[in-house]
């Protein structure tokens, strides 16, 4: 091989191998889904759709800086575990200089871009979502269960940053999507944290419900939760904001979801609490998307 073709191919791979990297470091599929929720409550509360891609940009750089900025604390536990040991900074593949001064202009970025392009309450929001998640819920996670309870605030936030930042305020709607975001955020985490038990607890993380860990109690947590997501759910329709469609697939979503929390208490192993995890990452989507498109034909129709 020509020694340009060589050195060619070598640089191809070692951008490829720093893109990954990154990839990893802002935990790029789980931004993707909290940018998602964002971008929901944004285009539910008609925002400026000329605006939406740089609302979209602003709110992946906070939400990546703020991932970010857990794995340069958390460090030293994600050599523990072997789901996580293989990220960048753990397996020595990126030095902590490069992440801190990645995450600062990530962060400063998209916070600086909410703020000048929207208004100063999208901002102040994904800012104070950022520094609670990495500066309260990531500490607690050592110390007690009640991490998921204090983490699901900031994990529940973004469809009120996408309100905020497409009207300067935050509407009942707007706190509805949070509530039921918040409400997700149990089964979701628990079901997590079931199938991570062993990794968790090497660390000396505490995630689950109970003391007990896979247990009987732990799974009736889940369980309970999960029955409440759906009448939560659908308060929208209750409210009178949607109509009996989303309301119709909301309710078929959450009775599925809640077959698999059931099997889980039914069972109490891994391979359920797996199914209801990957039924977690389902569940939200469905439920922002009936929920928008069900606003969107209520809006298209009264403008026709």
């Amino acid at each position: 091989m020509p020694r340009s073709i060589s050195i060619l191919s070598d640089s191809t791979s070692r951008v490829n191998s720093k893109v990954t990297d990154y990839l990893l470091l802002v935990k790029f599929r789980l931004s993707f889904i909290v940018v998602f929720s964002a971008g929901i409550g944004y285009v539910f509360a008609s925002g400026d759709m000329h605006y939406f891609g740089l609302f979209l940009l602003a709110g992946f750089l906070i939400t990546a800086a703020s991932n970010a900025l857990n794995q340069i604390i958390e460090v030293e536990t994600d050599k523990l575990m072997g789901r996580t040991a293989n990220r960048p900074l753990p397996a020595g593949r990126m030095q902590s200089t490069e992440a801190i001064i990645a995450t600062g202009t990530m962060g400063i970025s998209g916070i600086v871009l909410m703020w000048i392009l929207f208004n100063p309450i999208s901002a102040l929001l994904g800012a104070l979502s950022l520094l609670s998640y990495a500066f309260i819920y990531t500490p607690i996670k050592r110390i007690s269960p009640l991490a998921v309870f204090v983490g699901a605030f900031p994990g529940a936030v973004p469809p009120l940053i996408g309100w905020a930042a497409a009207t300067g305020s935050i509407g009942e709607m707007a706190i509805i999507l949070f509530v039921i975001q918040f409400m997700w955020q149990f089964p979701h985490f628990w079901a997590i944290a079931w199938v991570a038990f062993d990794d968790y607890k090497r660390a000396g993380f505490q995630l689950l419900p109970t003391v007990s860990g896979q247990s009987k109690a732990s799974a009736f947590h889940v369980l309970m939760y999960t029955i409440f997501l759906i009448p939560i759910s659908l308060i929208p329709f209750l409210s009178g904001f949607t109509g009996s469609v989303s309301a119709i697939i909301i309710a078929l979503t959450g009775l599925g979801f809640l077959y698999q929390a059931i099997q889980l208490y039914k069972s109490c192993d891994v391979k359920s609490a797996r199914k209801l995890m990957f039924g977690s990452f389902l569940y939200l989507p469905i439920v922002l998307i009936s929920l928008f498109l069900t606003e969107y034909n209520n809006a298209k129709n009264n403008n026709t």
